[in-house]
C-alpha cells in the first residue's frame, strides 16, 4: 500500500454538520420559545446563524479571536440581527448549543461503510479536527465512530488550527507516521488540503457540495465510497 496512515477531517467531512447543527437549533428555538422573543422564523434563524459562525470560524481558525468568543458571539450577532440586545440569553444559547449538538448522530451517507472497508484494508486511521476537544470525542461517541481511530488529534490538544503546519507535525508525531506514507482526506479546501498539502501530505479533497475548488488536491472525490477505488 503507497499509504500507512489514513488522516480524516471530521466534521462536514464524516459527521454532517450542517444537519445536526440545525436540528440542535431547532430544539434550541423551540425550548428558549424565541417566537415569542421576536424571532418568528425558524429558517431565517438558522440561515443567520450560520453565516456568522461560518464568518467567525473563519477568525478563529486564522488566531483573531479565541475559543470562548467564537461560541457566544455567534449566538450574540445572530440575536442582534433580530435587535435582540441580550448577552445573557446569547451565553445560554451557546451553553445549550454545545450540549445538545454533539448528541446529534447524522453522519454523510457509507461513513460506517467506508472507516470499515479502510479498517479491515488494515490502513491506521485518526482523525485531524479544529473543533473542541470535550465536544468532538462526544460527537465520536455518540455517533459510534471512536471504535475506527487509532489518534483523535483536536486543536485544543495540539496547540495548533488547520491549516497551519504545526497541527499536522503533531499528529504525524502522535501516530508514529510520516507525510511520505499519509494522506489528509478532508472537505475544507483551505485548512485540508492546503495545510495537508503544506505539510508534506498527499490529499483527498472530499467534495460533497460539487463546487468547483479553487486549491488542487492529489485526489477528488464527491462521495465517501469512491474512497475504495483511491485506497
Amino acid at each position: 500500500m503507497q499509504y500507512k496512515h489514513l488522516f480524516f477531517d471530521l466534521d462536514h467531512t464524516l459527521w454532517d454538520f450542517e444537519t445536526n447543527a440545525k436540528e440542535s437549533l431547532y430544539d434550541l428555538y423551540h425550548n428558549h420559545t424565541l417566537a415569542n422573543k421576536g424571532i418568528p422564523v425558524f429558517d431565517d434563524f438558522f440561515a443567520k446563524y450560520c453565516y456568522h459562525n461560518e464568518r467567525l470560524w473563519d477568525r478563529y481558525t486564522k488566531g483573531f479571536i479565541k475559543q470562548d468568543e467564537l461560541r457566544w458571539k455567534r449566538m450574540w450577532l445572530t440575536l442582534l440581527e433580530y435587535k435582540i440586545a441580550n448577552e445573557t440569553l446569547s451565553k445560554t444559547l451557546s451553553v445549550d448549543f454545545l450540549e445538545l449538538l454533539p448528541t446529534k448522530k447524522n453522519l454523510f451517507p457509507y461513513t460506517i461503510e467506508i472507516l470499515s472497508y479502510l479498517n479491515n484494508k488494515g490502513y491506521a486511521l485518526h482523525l485531524v479536527t479544529n473543533g473542541f476537544e470535550s465536544v468532538q470525542h462526544k460527537k465520536l461517541a455518540n455517533s459510534n465512530l471512536t471504535r475506527f481511530f487509532k489518534e483523535i488529534i483536536t486543536s485544543e490538544a495540539s496547540n495548533s488550527l488547520k491549516p497551519n503546519k504545526e497541527i499536522f507535525e503533531y499528529a504525524l508525531n502522535k501516530s508514529n507516521a510520516n507525510a511520505k506514507e499519509s494522506i489528509m482526506i478532508g472537505d475544507n479546501l483551505d485548512a485540508d488540503i492546503k495545510g495537508g498539502t503544506e505539510a508534506g501530505l498527499d490529499t483527498i479533497f472530499v467534495n460533497h457540495l460539487n463546487i468547483k475548488p479553487h486549491i488542487k488536491a492529489t485526489y477528488e472525490i464527491t462521495h465517501l465510497k469512491e474512497l475504495e477505488t483511491l485506497l
